[in-house]
């Protein structure tokens, strides 16, 4: 009976769960700001270019 005694791998299976919460959190976090940042201000890298190219030629 010393099999279920033994907690060596207690340690492993306790870090392997707080970092999968800090992954789920991460993500979550990751996902919320990116549907802001996507509803706030698109980010259109042609348009802002062509702006920029624009605001130039007009000086």
């Amino acid at each position: 009976m010393s099999f279920f005694k033994d907690e060596s791998g207690q340690g492993a299976a306790e870090y392997i769960l707080l970092f999968g919460g800090v992954i789920v959190v991460a993500i979550a976090a990751l996902y919320l700001y990116f549907t802001y940042i996507e509803g706030v201000n698109p980010l259109n890298a042609a348009g802002d270019i062509n702006q920029v190219r624009q605001n130039v030629n007009q000086d």
